[in-house]
């Protein structure tokens, strides 16, 4: 029994099952998303290693970081070795992976089109499970100055206060203005309601000599633009 008790020792794991040691030894880009992710939650179970049981969670996401990502905290916990504690530490980490993707958004200083604007965006709003509608603030060298979340909501859409709008831009200076908002639903088609507030938005906009340059709705994957389809 001493013997086989050794043999499971995790001193005696290769080194791909010991994630840790690699880490220390081979430095952080080395190792696999699998191999990560058992960082995250130290063990597996009896008879399957944290490497093995993270892989298994990965292939259920389709190795695919960003719909693990999306995972609730319980969905992770019907894989077996798997408790609250471990898929807690898995949401905090997706979720801190997210937001440091979002982050990178603030290196974005000029507005060159609307893949420009999908790019700065789609970090916070591309996987939303709800519908949020944000406001760019441009300059005349549509440079972004700030944004803005204008409202949060559910699937079923957003509320947006045009005054609200306004006075941001007055009290930004902002010599134009970029809508934006994401359709969980993954759709890319406006709808009437995104249509009229589109009107609403450029046409109060252009009484204070203010420009709406775009409109833009965001899915996880890809965009629509009002100014590229002609709809401004």
């Amino acid at each position: 029994m001493e013997h086989k008790a050794e043999h499971f020792s995790i001193k005696n794991w290769s080194l791909d099952d010991r994630p840790r040691e690699k880490l220390l030894q081979k430095g952080k880009d080395t190792l696999t998303d699998a191999e990560l992710i058992a960082i995250l939650i130290g063990s597996g179970s009896r008879n399957e290693s944290a490497v093995s049981l993270s892989k298994r969670i990965l292939a259920s996401a389709e190795h695919n970081l960003t719909a693990l990502g999306k995972l609730s905290i319980s969905q992770l916990m019907e894989f077996k070795g798997i408790g609250e504690a471990k898929a807690i530490t898995i949401a905090a980490a997706m979720e801190l992976g997210r937001r440091r993707r979002a982050e990178r958004t603030e290196d974005v200083k000029k507005i060159t089109g609307s893949n420009a604007v999908y790019e700065l965006l789609n970090p916070i709003l591309g996987e939303l499970g709800h519908e949020e509608f944000w406001i760019l603030y441009l300059n005349n060298s549509n440079k972004v100055m700030t944004m803005h979340q204008l409202s949060k909501g559910g699937m079923t859409g957003t509320l947006v206060d045009v005054r609200l709008v306004l006075r941001k831009a007055l009290e930004t200076g902002a010599v134009s203005i970029i809508l934006a908002h994401n359709h969980p639903s993954g759709s890319l088609r406006p709808s009437q309601a995104d249509k009229d507030i589109t009107v609403k938005l450029k046409t109060a906009a252009a009484s204070l000599d203010i420009k709406v340059l775009d409109h833009l709705i965001i899915t996880e994957n890809a965009y629509f633009s009002f100014a590229d389809e002609g709809l401004l």
